[in-house]
């Protein structure tokens, strides 16, 4: 087992959450959106992780969670592109910018 500190690990987890929300408020392409969303969840399961790891190392709650949500995000990632796709052929854009424009 390694020692890294708690500390540690909840600070690379933090800084990956609040790159995922810069990521997700400040680009207008839907593809890097997904992805800073990607970035959100893997920060949840880090902490998942962690948690598990420091406060109940011999269940496997954090670890069972941890596998939901990479299920369910690959899932939604498979979702979000094939809209993107359907988006992009329709109107030839998936800048957010252009939302006006993509109305029905």
């Amino acid at each position: 087992m390694s020692d890294i500190p708690l500390s540690h690990v909840l600070f690379v987890s933090t800084a990956l959450f609040f790159i995922g929300m810069y990521g997700f408020f400040t680009r207008r392409n839907m593809v890097t959106m997904l992805m800073a969303i990607e970035l959100i969840l893997n920060s949840v399961n880090i902490n998942f992780i962690a948690f598990n790891k420091y406060l109940y190392p011999d269940k496997l709650d954090g670890i069972f969670f941890t596998i939901f949500i990479i299920t369910v995000a690959a899932a939604e990632a498979a979702v979000a592109i094939a809209i993107i796709i359907n988006l992009y052929r329709s109107h030839k854009s998936i800048d957010v910018e252009d939302a006006d424009e993509l109305k029905f």
